[in-house]
């Protein structure tokens, strides 16, 4: 039994004394060193752009209103529809400008009989004045009576003319009426499609000042971006250059454009005080006006959408190019160093740079493609063999 009990010593002795030599040499082991991160050496577009902020609206857009005063009576369409030109939209109650119309047909006809009227009566003065004349070659008529009767014949004469411009406003009285009880049918101006509907049927409408929104339509078949550039990037921008653009709403698919005009002066410096008195005060940032057209054929962009726009200043294509996180020590203007891994080895080389945009850089000389070039910002292992 004594013996028993000492080989146990013995043994857990030696489990304790081995693990214990097991941990040094785990401390004095180098530490598991992950592979650098490459990328590969490719051919491939570069594009160097500004950023802009966009809004999207349509290329034309009209407020249709009335220019008659009335209840509502009846919408023929509603938001989303799609009306063609000269469509029956809306219609007022007619009643208001029937009445106005037959007044003025009255008063037309009144103004007619009472021309009628005036020429007999004139015809009578013009005999009256013939016979009075014939008696003066006589001698044998009163030379008060002649005078009379041709005031008489003057007087009536002017009423006739007073009775022709009666006729002319009653005619365009009755035009007016007639345009008015028109205007009780609102057609639609454009091709185009209804955006909203702003007053609704029983509303009453008082067009006296100006003319009110009955609803709203837009040719959105062409969409118009209008973007802001910053002052900062103004002097990259022209009209012709391409770009493109995506909607917050569906950020993975990319409409192409051309840049149309682009406005020589910010807003707000439009709307500036002439004499200059908040011209010291400015301390926003300032922002240019551009302006260019897309085709929206398929309906997926609609009025007020956000875009983002890249407009591109300097584009190359099919170029040698490595990620710009490639590029170390910059060495001159053109040259930076980077790493290139060559076999198991990572080796240093000077390569010359072209183009760039915000991920790529164009390759003049230095590098070939297909090469694994080290991503910088990582512990450096120049001259390290890579497992």
């Amino acid at each position: 039994m004594p013996g028993k009990k000492r080989w146990r010593r013995v043994a857990l002795v030696a489990i304790v004394l081995g693990g214990l030599a097991g941990g040094l040499l785990g401390l004095n082991r180098a530490p598991d060193v992950s592979p650098p991160q490459t990328a590969r050496v490719d051919r491939g577009d570069i594009e160097k752009s500004v950023l802009a902020t966009g809004i999207l609206k349509p290329a034309r857009q009209v407020n249709v209103g009335a220019q008659v005063n009335g209840q509502l009576k009846k919408l023929y369409v509603k938001p989303g529809d799609r009306v063609a030109q000269g469509q029956l939209l809306a219609e007022i109650d007619p009643t208001l400008q029937l009445n106005e119309l037959r007044k003025s047909q009255a008063e037309l006809r009144s103004a007619q009989a009472q021309k009628l009227a005036s020429q007999a009566q004139l015809k009578q003065y013009q005999l009256e004045l013939t016979r009075q004349r014939a008696l003066a070659r006589d001698r044998a008529g009163v030379a008060s009576d002649l005078e009379k009767a041709q005031a008489q014949h003057d007087a009536q004469l002017a009423q006739l003319k007073v009775n022709e411009s009666q006729i002319v406003q009653a005619e365009v009285a009755q035009e007016t009426a007639r345009a008015n009880l028109a205007f009780t049918r609102i057609t639609a101006p454009i091709d185009g499609e209804v955006l909203g509907i702003v007053t609704q049927e029983g509303q009453t409408i008082v067009s006296s000042q100006s003319a009110p929104t009955i609803l709203v339509m837009a040719d959105v078949d062409t969409m118009m971006v209008h973007t802001r550039i910053s002052e900062n990037d103004i002097l990259q921008v022209r009209a012709g250059q391409p770009l493109w653009f995506y909607v917050a709403a569906d950020p993975r698919r990319r409409y192409e454009g051309v840049m149309g005009a682009i406005q020589q002066a910010p807003a707000e410096a439009l709307e500036a005080d002439p004499l200059g008195r908040n011209s010291s005060q400015q301390t926003a940032a300032v922002y240019y006006n551009g302006v260019f057209a897309v085709a929206n054929g398929e309906r997926r962009l609609r009025t007020a959408m956000t875009a983002q726009v890249f407009i591109i200043t300097e584009r190359a294509t099919g170029v040698v190019r490595l990620p710009m996180a490639a590029l170390g020590e910059a060495l001159d203007g053109e040259r930076y160093q980077i790493r290139v891994l060559e076999g198991q080895r990572v080796v240093a080389r000077s390569v010359r740079i072209g183009k760039r945009d915000r991920r790529y850089a164009e390759v003049l000389e230095g590098v070939r493609v297909g090469e694994q070039v080290l991503l910088e910002h990582q512990p450096d292992t120049e001259g390290e063999h890579v497992s």
